[in-house]
């Protein structure tokens, strides 16, 4: 899903968790049956959402953060303001390591809201999730 939003109509942290959820309907999940969706919001206001989609080779797979900001970044938008991350259980879902060190590329204070199956979600910064990330500045 890409929606255009103009910031004015910028979705509410609760909105944008259920937009997350919604998309953990599209998941692949026959391996781990963990779904996950995700809501990314940029900062000219378009959301992308996104899905795990596993692989019997399981390297292969995608996060569902990873698929939002993919669909974003192949669309043109690289400028990332906000993620919801839902997952299938009752625990709050945290992006993994690897979805942690692709979103720090292009938003390192990003605000990520972590969400259990129902909604109940906690706000995190990327930046206290990935300490002393490793980005562009990194390679200067």
């Amino acid at each position: 899903m890409n929606r255009k939003r103009s910031k004015q109509m910028e979705p509410t942290d609760k909105e944008l968790v259920q937009m997350a959820l919604d998309a953990r309907k599209n998941s692949y999940a026959p391996y781990s049956n963990y779904k996950v969706g995700a809501a990314l919001l940029c900062e000219d206001g378009a959301i992308f959402t996104g899905c795990n989609i596993e692989s019997a080779s399981y390297p292969c797979g995608l996060c569902g953060e990873r698929t939002a900001a993919s669909k974003a970044i192949s669309e043109g938008h690289i400028k990332f303001k906000k993620i919801a991350i839902a997952g299938s259980s009752e625990q709050t879902c945290t992006p993994c390591g690897m979805c942690r060190q692709f979103l720090y590329e292009f938003a390192p204070e990003l605000t990520i809201l972590c969400s259990n199956n129902v909604g109940n979600f906690k706000v995190n910064k990327l930046n206290e999730l990935l300490a002393q990330g490793f980005g562009p500045a990194s390679l200067k």
